[in-house]
């Protein structure tokens, strides 16, 4: 019977790093369920406490999850495939691949020029003892921050090894296993899984195109969520902006949860064509992270990080003891892309870009009768009744996009659409193809 399973192992570490090894070859179906404890104990001819013991460390490492009378089932989207890609069905070769997510990188910055100025001015080879973050690059942050609104006055700013990397300094710096994050449905993929990998409970909360709806994330509060993640703008999948109406009535529903983590994740930065409207230190914990991979290149690992001093307090000190501290010529390297003048139009011109792709797809889709959402960003969110059937009968039309599930805990079907390397003659096909394939009668659409 233990062959049955494909499992093996006489203790619980074994046994749990047994069945991720299977779950990572692709032995175990995602959402199929495990042998009860006591039958895989008496397969194994082990205790059921420590089958019970390896099936908790599973779940702690996001592997697999408990439902009730369902049992132990393999998650959907568990944590050793944190890649969306290994989930996300392929594109095959001749199939316009809409689904990345990813920036178009003909739009970023060239790199070279700036690297070798940063070569001519860097001194001598910097030692663990001086290799910090820069005084130079958090000067600079501070103003850019404020000239957009975001209140850094008297906050603390750090610089981390992008967003996904300062959400995941900031959960682990505040949270426990098992602890409540209130998150958006549909939302980042890549949060989804860090939750799991974390042992953290999402509590999803729907969102419309001004951000998080304040009704449903009051219910997650109500519920004991420790934190929340709130996408300021070109939300993903969505597109969804926060409003400053919005930002104003999140302000005040936090006010009254004092000690709730706010992660504010400005991941767009430079690239987004509206404004961040800011939640802002109304709990006490509050952190904003601006990352530099979509405006200047995914490559660049880095991202500066402001909140109360406490939190980058506290992350800061987490660093010392692991990473240390973001590469110093990567920090001089964001510095210099940020004072140069020729880069910053090159990212404004990438932005108008995206912006004009983005806004004629919508039009496009929008003249087909096709309900269609993306306010900011580099994508566009597209209800439909059934994922699978659009998704393949775009793939049969010659388009390549993401199905919603990659994103969605609760919320309602559907797809998204890269437009980030649209072109205007390649729109028109796309909308008719999107119009074929997606039957909008019915559909319950998520925005209001």
């Amino acid at each position: 019977m233990a062959e049955q399973y494909q499992v093996d192992g006489r203790s619980a570490a074994e046994i749990s790093a047994s069945i991720e090894a299977g779950v990572l070859r692709g032995d175990w179906v995602f959402g199929a369920a495990l042998p009860s404890v006591r039958v895989l104990a008496d397969a194994l001819h082990v205790s059921p406490a420590t089958v019970s013991k390896a099936y908790q460390e599973l779940r702690q490492r996001g592997v697999v999850e408990t439902e009730g009378r369902r049992g132990t089932r393999v998650r959907s989207r568990p944590a050793v495939a944190m890649l969306r890609a290994d989930l996300a069905p392929p594109v095959p070769a001749g199939v316009r691949d809409l689904s990345s997510g990813e920036p178009d990188v003909r739009l970023l910055p060239p790199l070279g020029p700036s690297l070798a100025a940063v070569a001519a001015e860097t001194g001598p080879p910097q030692g663990y003892a001086s290799a910090v973050t820069m005084p130079e690059l958090i000067d600079a942050a501070r103003p850019r921050l404020l000239a957009e609104g975001v209140p850094v006055t008297g906050a603390s700013i750090a610089v981390t090894a992008g967003a996904l990397d300062s959400i995941e300094r900031l959960l682990t710096a505040h949270l426990r296993q098992g602890d409540a994050v209130a998150i958006e449905d549909p939302g980042w993929g890549g949060l989804i899984d860090l939750l799991a990998a974390l042992g953290l409970r999402p509590l999803p909360v729907a969102v419309d195109t001004e951000g998080m709806d304040p009704e449903a994330l009051d219910a997650a509060l109500r519920s004991g969520a420790r934190a929340t993640v709130i996408t300021v703008r070109a939300q993903n999948p969505t597109g969804a902006a926060v409003s400053e109406p919005r930002a104003a009535l999140l302000r005040e529903l936090l006010t009254a949860h004092p000690g709730v983590l706010v992660i504010e994740d400005d991941h767009a930065a430079e690239l987004a064509d509206s404004p961040p409207h800011c939640v802002g230190p109304v709990t006490g914990s509050w952190a904003f992270v601006r990352s530099a991979s979509k405006p200047f290149g995914p490559d660049l690992r880095i991202a500066v990080m402001a909140g109360d001093e406490t939190t980058v307090a506290r992350v800061v000190g987490r660093m010392r003891i692991g990473m240390g501290w973001v590469s110093t010529i990567t920090q001089r390297l964001l510095l210099r892309l940020w004072r140069d003048p020729e880069v910053t139009e090159q990212v404004a011109e990438a932005a108008r870009a995206y912006a004009a792709r983005r806004e004629g797809l919508l039009s496009a889709l929008h003249a087909q009768g096709v309900p269609a959402f993306g306010e900011t960003g580099i994508n566009v969110w597209v209800p439909v009744p059934d994922e699978l059937r659009a998704v393949s009968s775009l793939r049969d039309r010659g388009y390549g996009v993401a199905p919603g599930s990659l994103f969605r805990i609760r919320s309602a079907p559907g797809i998204r659409i890269t437009v980030s390397t649209l072109s205007a003659e390649e729109i028109p096909f796309l909308a008719e193809a999107v119009a074929a394939s997606v039957r909008t009668r019915g559909v319950a659409l998520p925005f209001r």
